[in-house]
């Protein structure tokens, strides 16, 4: 692991039950799959391992989700596929009685499940709801966010009605690049109302409370390609995790992970989960992964030595900042550190 504890050289996937990755940027970019993800999981699969997936995304359904995933070469079914819609819902029950009226801002995939959770839908406030859930859909608009204020108006402190959003990522990756995701949704109707949601889905532990309860997991291991939402939620969930560089978060972003997001383990793609992971040597001020060699000096972050790999150079300069108790603009960092070779074209 990532602080060469004893496990080091053993691969990630030894001793691991159950798989459970992220979909954008670690399975797929757009609607195709990223290269070397769908034969890796497969045979993760194929080893033993039940596989389960991970979305934020509440616009799909999991049913949607499955056939997606199956589309690609995948063989998953519904139940091995956890939203934040889902995780929603497990809030939900503990906010509102059953059956309740629920004001909904979203799109299919959340109106099926809060349908399937056992509560009524309804777009107005004037309809009296018990609560509010909110998530993305490319469909939500100006009247639904109003809606949602309007029914949020009283304050939490004189009896004002709940309110649950399944995710606030602030972007969302689409095939012509990056959009506004529903953080900026949310943040839109806290702005008009001085209210904050409780947030189901990364980096929040509901929905890996969901993930693990639907898998049965005993010993999961996290897979995502972003710090702030999937590694950090993975962190808060006592979960290991992998993140994977074919998605959002680069070596630069690496490289300066703050303590709740460094993942335990960084690999290039999904083919490296079935390596043996490199041990972290630190001796002194030098740290070394593989053949990679980097030491501190004062403020410089010195490479001693490039060793064969890209990937054991960035995990001995993570290492070695991490160790330091220092945050990166603490130190001078050579480009080398944090070139970029790993970018999925």
């Amino acid at each position: 692991m990532i602080f060469g504890k004893s496990k080091a050289q053993a691969t990630p996937l030894d001793g691991i039950d159950v798989v459970l990755a992220d979909l954008d940027g670690v399975v797929y970019a757009g609607p195709g799959a990223l290269p070397h993800a769908v034969d890796s999981l497969n045979r993760a699969h194929d080893e033993g391992r039940r596989l389960g997936y991970i979305t934020n995304n509440a616009s799909r359904t999991d049913a949607s989700v499955a056939a997606h995933l199956t589309s690609l070469g995948l063989r998953v079914a519904a139940d091995d596929v956890t939203t934040s819609p889902q995780a929603a819902m497990r809030l939900m029950r503990d906010l509102v009685p059953a059956g309740s009226t629920l004001l909904v801002v979203g799109g299919e995939g959340l109106v099926v499940e809060v349908e399937k959770a056992g509560f009524v839908v309804t777009r107005s406030a004037d309809d009296a709801p018990a609560a509010v859930v909110q998530g993305f859909a490319p469909e939500v608009g100006w009247l639904q966010l109003a809606e949602a204020a309007y029914a949020l108006a009283t304050p939490v402190e004189e009896g004002g009605i709940p309110w649950v959003a399944t995710n606030t990522d602030w972007t969302i990756p689409q095939a012509r690049g990056i959009a506004p995701g529903n953080g900026t949704l949310v943040s839109a109707v806290h702005t008009a109302v001085g209210r904050l949601a409780t947030i189901a889905g990364k980096p929040e532990r509901p929905i890996f409370d969901e993930a693990l309860s639907r898998t049965g997991a005993r010993a999961p291991l996290f897979i995502g390609d972003r710090l702030d939402t999937d590694i950090q939620g993975a962190r808060t969930a006592g979960i290991p995790s992998v993140l994977v560089l074919t998605g959002i978060d680069r070596p630069k972003q690496v490289l300066a992970a703050i303590a709740s997001q460094r993942p335990d383990y960084i690999v290039e793609d999904l083919r490296q989960l079935f390596e043996p992971y490199p041990a972290t040597i630190v001796k002194g001020e030098r740290t070394r992964v593989g053949d990679a060699i980097v030491e501190i000096d004062g403020v410089d972050l010195r490479i001693l030595a490039e060793g064969d790999r890209q990937i054991d150079l960035l995990r001995a300069g993570a290492a070695a900042i991490w160790n330091s108790g220092r945050a990166i603009f603490g130190f001078r960092v050579p480009e080398k550190l944090y070139a970029d070779p790993f970018r999925v074209r």
